[in-house]
């Protein structure tokens, strides 16, 4: 579809000026008429070969777009504009072309008589069922404003605590990166010189010189291989991870890592216990609730639990009860479910739950942190006294036998 440029007068007579998409003018012009605009001037925009527009094609939408936008509507709803001058104003003020894509594609949904669930529902890439789901019940129940005001809270505490999460790892994957750049550099440049000087003068290599020219010798002479055998090795891996053995085997294992296995138990149970809240504030039922969330959850185990668990459920059994029948979950998992249903407020329990496992979770981080850097600098140690041994000792027995 093409882009066209607008200059209109409203209903007040105000000015207006905007993009609109459409296959052809006589389309443009009827859109904008159906908004009851007085058209000034319709033209095509023409768009340039240029870098930038180049690279604007490529990109898309964040996480990031998807909270502020989400903000920024709650607001305007909350404010009472209609959902298509919402759309507008917000369309112009974004700058990730991908994202004003589809938010003209949105706004052309409702303005043809669609609802804002169903606009989304065409772009579940970028909006997840849990979000549209969201949204579906705020606009049966006329309570959207209060449901994308809930959402964008969670959005927007869902962001800050990844940040914090990853913000922690950022300094232990730099030394990483760090220790293979200087390794990389060590194979491939170093050793082979060292090791041209020792076959020079033909002395006896220790075992671990050895080692390290053998690996030299395969980076350098027989790197298209590696590489061949590394890129094979990951397809085959990625593969194998998406069966469900594999899946299965991987989830397990991930979980029962030390340190990491605990905190992602943690991240699993602030995003579950938050979600769960949140849909069921919003009147979903329980059943239909579970449902959502087990196609959000990214662990196999956690999917399998809550498939079960919703069964059980459907048939009367209670919901704490249920819960305590699965280790995965914590003990205090079940005991504020049984709680929040006796008094009749399952969602504040829920919500607590999260908010005890996001400053868990958060803890957890550092103590992480703390024990991560001194275990990295021991690695790193080893790694480097290793490599200066193993270059060292030959030297020596080069300078003895020249004496």
């Amino acid at each position: 579809m093409a882009v066209f440029k607008y200059k209109a007068r409203n209903g007040d007579g105000t000015v207006v000026a905007g993009l609109v998409e459409a296959p052809e003018s006589a389309t443009a012009t009827r859109l904008l008429h159906d908004k009851k605009l007085f058209i000034i001037g319709v033209s095509e925009v023409k768009e340039g070969l240029n870098l930038g527009s180049i690279l604007a094609k490529f990109k898309r939408v964040g996480f990031g777009d998807v909270v502020t936008f989400t903000r920024q509507l709650a607001t305007m709803v909350t404010a009472g504009l209609s959902l298509p001058e919402a759309l507008t104003i917000l369309r112009a003020q974004t700058t990730n072309q991908a994202f004003v894509r589809v938010l003209l594609d949105m706004e052309h949904h409702i303005v043809g008589g669609g609802n804002l669930a169903d606009a989304l529902s065409k772009h579940s890439d970028q909006f997840s069922a849990i979000y549209i789901s969201l949204v579906r019940a705020g606009e049966s129940s006329g309570t959207l404003d209060t449901v994308l005001d809930r959402l964008a809270d969670s959005l927007e505490s869902q962001r800050e605590f990844h940040s914090k999460v990853s913000g922690a790892l950022v300094y232990p994957i730099i030394i990483l990166v760090g220790m293979v750049a200087v390794v990389a550099v060590m194979m491939v440049v170093v050793i082979p010189k060292l090791s041209d000087l020792y076959r020079d003068f033909d002395i006896k290599l220790p075992w671990s010189t050895q080692l390290l020219i053998g690996i030299s010798t395969m980076a350098v002479k027989l790197w298209p291989i590696v590489i061949i055998g590394v890129v094979g090795l990951s397809i085959g891996f990625s593969k194998w991870k998406k069966t469900p053995l594999g899946e299965l085997l991987m989830d397990s294992l991930v979980l029962k890592l030390p340190l990491f296995g605990d905190l992602l138990k943690k991240i699993i149970l602030v995003e579950f216990t938050r979600t769960m809240a949140m849909l069921i504030t919003s009147g979903i039922h329980i059943l239909e609730a579970l449902r959502i969330l087990k196609d959000s959850l990214g662990n196999v185990l956690y999917r399998n639990a809550i498939d079960e668990l919703s069964k059980k459920v459907e048939k009367g059994f209670p919901l704490g009860e249920t819960f305590a029948q699965y280790p995965i979950f914590p003990p205090i998992v079940s005991q504020m479910i049984k709680v929040g249903e006796e008094t009749g407020k399952l969602d504040d329990a829920l919500l607590k739950l999260s908010k005890y496992f996001q400053s868990d979770s958060e803890h957890l981080v550092k103590g992480l942190t703390t024990a991560i850097e001194p275990i990295i600098m021991v690695v790193l140690g080893l790694g480097v006294g290793f490599i200066v041994i193993s270059i060292i000792t030959p030297i020596y027995s080069l300078t003895s036998a020249i004496k």
